[in-house]
């Protein structure tokens, strides 16, 4: 396997990110061919035996499900400090009591909890305006 930068966060990749939208709940979230957790895990196992470190999820995938099945399996198969998730914070779920705003750090903790209490290596936060997305980011104080 090739791996690469992460950005400049000094986090070593792989080139091959492995996006979990088809493993899920198949009965919860609006994708109902999503595979559930035993037929997940053959997936999951395969791409770490061959050397995928880079995990791409969300909380809206099968209802935050996706999140819970690769927790589980990164805690099974894998050193959690050998691996990288990544998932995303903003889109509502269909419980989710207020859609719309993003509530990164409320989104980010039920996230944190369903990965198995791992917190996600990187997180974004989208909008959707007028059928395009940007990406937006908070400026800290003191940082250009």
């Amino acid at each position: 396997m090739e791996y690469v930068n992460l950005g400049k966060s000094g986090l070593k990749v792989s080139r091959l990110c492995l996006g979990c939208m088809s493993y899920g709940a198949p009965e919860r979230g609006a994708h109902p061919w999503t595979l559930g957790e035993d037929a997940s895990r053959p997936f999951l196992a395969r791409a770490l035996e061959l050397g995928i470190n880079f995990f791409d999820t969300s909380n809206s995938y099968s209802d935050g499900t996706s999140e819970e099945i690769l927790g589980r399996a990164i805690r099974d198969l894998a050193r959690r400090d050998e691996v990288v998730i990544a998932t995303k914070v903003f889109f509502p779920t269909r419980t989710a009591r207020t859609p719309g705003a993003c509530r990164g750090r409320r989104c980010s903790r039920r996230s944190t909890r369903a990965s198995g209490d791992w917190a996600p290596t990187s997180s974004t936060c989208t909008r959707s305006t007028a059928g395009t997305t940007r990406r937006r980011s908070r400026r800290r104080s003191g940082t250009p």
